[in-house]
């Protein structure tokens, strides 16, 4: 059991390497944290909508994405600002238009399983 941390060393184990295996599976606790702050973005039902609304349809403007999701243009400002600072969208000037969309791959990833119909 060389995955095994000393700390937990003198634990009796049933199955040695497959906890071995789950300790690789698990990786560094940096790692597991930058996924958890992650999947924490897309728990809030609202950013959730802004997101998929975002990688479904591409570019779009805080005022219209508020009209897709029924938010209002503060709520979407505010979601998109916390997400934005997160690296998962980024927004682009079109003279005093901003449209944002999905830039993070790995969230992209994730939304391709959020099915519209279940």
């Amino acid at each position: 059991m060389h995955l095994v941390p000393a700390d937990r060393a003198d634990r009796r184990t049933i199955d040695g390497h497959r906890v071995c295996d789950a300790i690789a599976a698990i990786g560094e606790p940096g790692h597991v944290r930058a996924w958890s702050d992650r999947f924490s973005l897309l728990a809030d039902p609202k950013r959730l909508a802004l997101l998929l609304a975002l990688d479904r349809t591409g570019p779009l403007a805080v005022s219209d994405l508020a009209i897709a999701t029924g938010m209002n243009d503060p709520a979407v400002s505010q979601a998109l600002r916390l997400l934005r600072a997160a690296g998962v969208v980024a927004g682009e000037r079109e003279g005093r238009i901003v449209r944002y969309r999905v830039v993070d791959g790995d969230v992209a990833a994730l939304l391709k399983h959020c099915a519209a119909d279940g």
